[in-house]
């Protein structure tokens, strides 16, 4: 097996026509520049083994999805052989880690290392309804969160993550849907055009304590929005008072890419300063063990042993442990 067998342009060409048809041209353009260099200029050494990850996975016809409920679950009309049970077993076993979910393939239930669905559980009451949005999933993983937008009627959805594994888990849920409107790109925030002003909805859960500066991340969110256009913003937070903000001497929770925590009132000021109107804070929740952890389908180290193990109120370096805020605000 070669680079060659993963048919990128296959893959991203329907949304690059997409994006031509609706306007917007000049993303198209970058974005098949940003995929070309990528995949063919410096591929990941990992490609091959993904895609043949993926072509284990045996081919069925009459399948359905479930897209409202905890598990994105995927069914059949006809029930699968033995042999293609170890197929599937085999092909998904072949793209761990798998972090976000949960997924059922066909009765094989993937225990991710998230509960994601109890992210979404806190989320979506507080959303505007979501029939014929056009959304952007900023940081989307496997894409998880993507397919629950889906299944709360949305329009179109684009999510974007540079993280090549989560292309391909996303890519063993859509294959088995075909022409359905959701798409996952491998590239970073930075990497869209300046002010699209083109989605209804757009979604940033757990990325702005990433960014080095996170009041640019605000503007970049905004300029992806059009005009009455809605935020989604979750990230991590501390208790503390307006003006307050953590930003780790190193690391926190042993992750190195932590810069800005937050209070809740700071964060509200800075979605102010960028220019969101009506930005309110809608759930405040601890992460738990129970939320994320090990499991049979992601075996590395999880939230367990970044908490110290004397006081799992906090990190291993001390610091408070993980509470994340959910805030919606709306672009005037």
């Amino acid at each position: 097996m070669t680079m060659a067998d993963f048919d990128w342009k296959a893959r991203f060409g329907p949304i690059i026509d997409e994006l031509e048809k609706d306007g917007l041209e000049h993303w198209a353009t970058q974005l098949q520049q940003q995929l070309t260099h990528r995949f063919e200029d410096r591929p990941h050494g990992d490609l091959d083994r993904w895609q043949a990850a993926l072509d284990q996975l045996p081919g069925l016809t009459q399948v359905d999805a479930q897209l409202d409920q905890s598990a994105v679950t995927l069914t059949s009309r006809q029930p699968l052989t033995v042999a293609q049970r170890e197929q599937l077993e085999l092909g998904l076993r072949g793209l761990m880690p798998w972090r976000k979910g949960p997924f059922d393939f066909f009765g094989t239930y993937i225990d991710t290392e998230w509960h994601s669905d109890w992210k979404w559980d806190r989320v979506s009451p507080y959303l505007s309804d979501l029939s014929g949005r056009r959304i952007l999933d900023v940081g989307c993983g496997s894409g998880y969160h993507c397919w629950r937008m889906l299944g709360e009627g949305a329009g179109r959805v684009i999510g974007i993550d540079p993280g090549l594994l989560f292309l391909f888990q996303f890519f063993s849920v859509k294959d088995y849907l075909g022409d359905v409107p959701i798409d996952l790109l491998p590239v970073r925030m930075e990497d869209l055009p300046a002010d699209l002003e083109t989605f209804d909805t757009t979604f940033s859960m757990g990325v702005l304590y990433h960014r080095r500066s996170p009041l640019d991340h605000l503007l970049e969110l905004k300029g992806t929005l059009r005009r009455g256009g809605e935020l989604v913003l979750e990230t991590l937070v501390v208790e503390g008072p307006e003006g307050f903000s953590l930003m780790p001497e190193d690391r926190y929770g042993q992750m190195r890419n932590v810069w800005f925590l937050p209070s809740c009132d700071t964060l509200l000021r800075w979605l102010e300063r960028t220019g969101f109107r009506n930005a309110r804070v809608v759930d405040v929740t601890p992460t738990t063990t129970d939320e994320q952890r090990s499991t049979d389908w992601m075996r590395f180290n999880s939230l367990q042993d970044f908490l110290d193990p004397n006081d799992p109120s906090k990190t291993v370096e001390g610091y408070p442990g993980p509470l994340r805020a959910t805030v919606i605000a709306e672009k005037p």
